[in-house]
């Protein structure tokens, strides 16, 4: 089959730069940012590990994980049929075109489904870690984009935090790793909600879009069952002051 033929109207594929690997993606639904790309990286899946991805989207988490070979296995669990479509047609794509043929996405999954319901339809402790980039925003707050796809990406409407937590703690294995990335004017929020359902916060590290302006963004491990020790790393800087990455983003994305 030809690359084209994954398509639908108004789709495209990008390239993303990681052993041949590459998505579909559509400028009228979410297209991944600068944030999932910190999460996959950020996150210390192992080549044994079970992953699940909740609210996968254009499945980009679970790609990069399996492009750079940081897990078994991975789930992408998404609500929306027309997105989760779109990121199985990427597995597809990959499995059909990528230099690593069809071995290289035979453990890859896209999973439709709502994340509220995970205690029903999946069994208990299977999973050593799962990974989150969730809505940023509660429902009732922020401005709200008239597409659909950006409004359930970014605010709570479909599901809430604790709702995500709760799935999280549903499906990891005791020692498991639960790894986000969210915004840092809700971490005392998070780190409570974390700690209600035994997921002890254990690893952080804050982004800063430069080095003399405050976090925007925040990478959070916790650990099912864990102690209460909390290690913080040292803080991530996206740009130079030119505009141009920094080294730290650049190794990231494999650049010279």
């Amino acid at each position: 089959m030809k690359e084209t033929d994954f398509l639908r109207e108004g789709e495209r594929i990008d390239d993303l730069e990681v052993n041949g690997f590459r998505i579909i993606q559509n400028p009228s639904f979410f297209c991944f940012g600068m944030d999932a790309v910190l999460l996959a990286n950020f996150a210390r899946t192992r080549r044994k590990d079970r992953v699940m991805d909740l609210g996968t989207g254009t499945g980009i988490i679970p790609l990069l994980l399996t492009a750079k070979g940081k897990c078994a296995s991975c789930d992408g669990l998404e609500l929306q049929a027309s997105v989760a479509d779109m990121a199985s047609r990427s597995v597809q794509l990959n499995r059909a075109c990528s230099a690593g043929g069809p071995e290289a996405t035979e453990n890859l999954r896209i999973l439709q489904g709502d994340i509220r319901e995970v205690p029903q339809n999946f069994p208990k402790a299977v999973y050593d870690a799962v990974i989150c980039n969730p809505p940023y925003i509660k429902g009732t707050g922020g401005l709200h984009n008239d597409e659909t796809a950006y409004n359930l990406a970014r605010h709570e409407i479909a599901v809430s935090w604790e709702e995500i937590v709760q799935a999280a703690a549903h499906l990891l294995k005791p020692g498991g790793t639960f790894t986000i990335v969210h915004k840092p004017f809700r971490l005392p929020e998070l780190m409570q909600t974390l700690q209600k359902y035994r997921l002890e916060p254990k690893r952080m590290q804050l982004v800063q879009p430069y080095a003399d302006k405050e976090p925007n963004m925040v990478l959070l491990e916790s650990v099912q069952g864990g102690g209460p020790q909390l290690t913080v790393l040292p803080a991530l800087v996206v740009y130079n002051p030119d505009g141009s990455y920094t080294r730290q983003v650049l190794d990231m994305y494999g650049k010279p």
